[in-house]
């Protein structure tokens, strides 16, 4: 059974996606995104806190990601920067998720959005970004 914590990470990724790419308030999109959508299984809590802190500290996110992909963080594919700074936002802000459980979901959302090898870069960039984000822990 898939978790209603999953599922709001599935609508968050397609939320930032429209975010990255239309730069409309998040906040906006995240309401229209609740209309359209049937959010019977999804932890509408958690959606919302993704599509109005992560905002908030995308730069801090970027940064972070940057020196894990070996090249500019606009030309990553769109999936992908939605993923990777979902991952990167849960690994800084979200110390009660287990980091196991951060870099797994993050892959199967890869699996579910990305292209066929884009898991692969995915679980890589997230291996090396936990190692760093969760040093201390």
């Amino acid at each position: 059974m898939t978790s209603t914590r999953h599922n709001a990470r599935k609508a968050a990724v397609q939320a930032l996606y429209q975010w990255d790419l239309t730069r409309q308030d998040a906040e906006d999109i995240e309401k229209h995104f609740t209309q359209i959508h049937d959010m019977q299984n999804v932890d509408k809590k958690y959606l919302r806190e993704m599509m109005t802190e992560l905002p908030k500290v995308n730069a801090e996110l970027e940064l972070a990601i940057t020196p894990f992909i070996g090249r500019d963080f606009s030309s990553v594919d769109p999936v992908e920067r939605a993923i990777l700074r979902l991952g990167a936002y849960e690994l800084s802000y979200k110390a009660d998720v287990p980091t196991r459980v951060v870099i797994n979901e993050m892959i199967e959302l890869a699996k579910v959005f990305g292209s066929d090898h884009s898991y692969k870069f995915i679980n890589g960039v997230m291996d090396k970004l936990a190692k760093e984000l969760r040093k201390a822990s």
